[in-house]
């Protein structure tokens, strides 16, 4: 096992690939205080396909970090919510956050100045 965050078999890697999708991280943060259903999560997070949640869902699941809850009844009732591992990400999300909203401004003008010199 290797170290080196560049490999394709690296953990950190796995971990920088899991939060490089946008709506990972969204939605993982938007179900903090879950459980919620679809729709709601679609009003929480605005901007969002109802097509795109899904995938990300279904994505989140696959990784562990999202339980999908099947209510019986009519109609039936689905909510999701964060496993024990998905809450372990909020730290780093949080932490993330917070780089963007005090560095945000400094990287829109960085990327002004690239635009213009092309």
């Amino acid at each position: 096992m290797t170290t080196d965050a560049f490999l394709a078999d690296c953990r950190a890697r796995l971990a920088f690939d899991l939060l490089s999708n946008t709506w990972n991280a969204v939605v993982l943060w938007a179900l903090r205080e879950g459980p919620y259903r679809h729709g709601e999560l679609r009003e929480r997070i605005g901007g969002i396909s109802s097509k795109v949640l899904t995938e990300t869902l279904r994505r989140l699941e696959f990784n562990g970090l999202v339980d999908r809850q099947a209510h019986p009844g009519a109609p039936p009732r689905v909510a999701y919510e964060l496993t024990p591992l998905g809450r372990t990400l909020l730290v780093p999300i949080d932490t993330i956050g917070a780089w963007a909203f005090a560095h945000g401004d400094e990287v829109m003008a960085a990327q002004e100045r690239a635009s213009g010199l092309q």
